[in-house]
Parts: C-alpha cells; sequence; structure tokens
C-alpha cells in the first residue's frame, strides 16, 4: 500500500460509509429512512474511523485536502506531496460516491425529492445565507484543524514509553468528527472537507441519477472555500500560541 493508494482507498470508503448513512436515512423506502441526524453523525464519524483505519498507517490517513495543506504548513508533510494526497483523495471521493449510487440505485428511483437526492453526494444549507454558511464551514473546519494539530500519541510513564493502539489510535478522530457533526453541523451538513463535497457533487453531475435536479454549482464553492479558511486560520492560532 503506497501513500497515494490508501488515501484513494481510505477517502473512498469513508465516503461510501458517510454518504451511505444519508442515502439510508433521506430515500425513499430504505430500511433507515427517517432515522434522524444522530444516526447520520454517528455513522459519519465511525466512517471516518474506518477510513482511517484503512489509511492510517501508510498516509497518516488525512483523507482531506484541507488537512493536508494545514499538515504542510507545519512541516509535517512535504509541499511536493500535498497534490498527490489531493488527487488520491478526489478519485476515493469519486469511486465512494459512485459506489453509494449504485448500493441504493433503486432509492433513488423511488424517491421524488431532488433535494434528497443530491444530499446523498453533497451538502447544502438548511438556512441559504452566503457569508453564514461560509462561516459555518470555517469554524467547523478550524475547530477540525485545531484539534488535529494537539493530537498526541498514547505513552506511559515518565519516560513516556509509546503504547501500541492499533486501529484504536482512530478513535480520537472520529470522537472529533462527531461532535463537530452533532453540535456545528446543523447549519452546513458540516463539510469540512473539499473532496468530500465537491469530488461527490461532480459525481452527482455525471452519474445518470434517475430524476435527478441541479448540482448547486452556486454554493459548491463554499464547502471548499470554508474548510481551506479554516485550517489557514488554525495554523495561525497553533503558529501564535508557539511564539
Amino acid at each position: 500500500m503506497s501513500e497515494f493508494s490508501a488515501e484513494v482507498i481510505g477517502t473512498m470508503v469513508m465516503i461510501l460509509l458517510g454518504n451511505g448513512v444519508v442515502a439510508n436515512v433521506v430515500l425513499t423506502g430504505t430500511k433507515g429512512n427517517n432515522g434522524g441526524w444522530i444516526v447520520i453523525t454517528t455513522a459519519w464519524a465511525l466512517a471516518v474511523f474506518v477510513g482511517v483505519v484503512i489509511a492510517g498507517p501508510y498516509s497518516g490517513a488525512h483523507l482531506n485536502p484541507a488537512v493536508s495543506i494545514s499538515l504542510a504548513l507545519i512541516g509535517k508533510l512535504s509541499w511536493a506531496k500535498v497534490p498527490i494526497y489531493i488527487l488520491a483523495q478526489f478519485i476515493g471521493a469519486f469511486l465512494g460516491a459512485f459506489l453509494v449510487w449504485l448500493t441504493y440505485k433503486d432509492h433513488y428511483k423511488q424517491t421524488e425529492d431532488q433535494g434528497a437526492k443530491r444530499a446523498t453526494f453533497c451538502t447544502a444549507p438548511a438556512i441559504r445565507n452566503t457569508w453564514s454558511n461560509l462561516i459555518s464551514e470555517i469554524i467547523g473546519t478550524f475547530i477540525l484543524i485545531f484539534v488535529i494539530f494537539h493530537f498526541s500519541d498514547a505513552s506511559m510513564g515518565i519516560s513516556k514509553t509509546p503504547i501500541g493502539l492499533g486501529s484504536l489510535g482512530a478513535l480520537p478522530v472520529a470522537f472529533l468528527v462527531w461532535v463537530i457533526g452533532l453540535s456545528l453541523g446543523g447549519t452546513t451538513g458540516y463539510a469540512i472537507n473539499p473532496a468530500r463535497d465537491l469530488g461527490p457533487r461532480i459525481m452527482h453531475a455525471i452519474l445518470p441519477v434517475h430524476g435527478k435536479g441541479d448540482n448547486d454549482w452556486g454554493y459548491a464553492w463554499i464547502p471548499v472555500a470554508g474548510p481551506l479558511i479554516g485550517a489557514l486560520l488554525a495554523f495561525a492560532l497553533d503558529l501564535f500560541i508557539k511564539i
């Protein structure tokens, strides 16, 4: 497993399980129909956990361009690798979105609400207000990145001997995404990841989704710009603290 393939597969599985739960909750005739926000946020957190478990040992499991850029800013990732990571993340997002559509293909046919269909691919605001929506994405991603900066490996004793936690080491980021979704996700659906939103949105445009509506390109820049700005602000605060 290379860094590139790890990011592709990790992101693909994250999107498959994350957008999969949205499809299960909002599409007509599914077993999980109307399951609610807690179901969605919980499954998204677990989706991130699974993606990190897969990619973590090989690439560090960024699964998010905002994470890759922020780690490059603090010197934990070579800038030369950033485009490779981002390309892999978008490819993974494309594949994950395709698999969600393939899995729920019959339910797309049964669903009349075009907005619900698009929601299984990408985010949309609860109340459409450009600046409020942008601020929501900035704040959510700021929390994500700033806390990631402060993750530390488990250790024991005065000598700080590392404790091998294996796959359990992915739990902190899962809990972080879970609380962001529960606390801050009600405004825009907490994309907090440009690849997670734009990649599947492009697939929504490409795939022959039965009875689909528009792709809401007018909003599409917010889940891209917001996370990038949030990452930069997290870096700035971290830099200021360390001065």
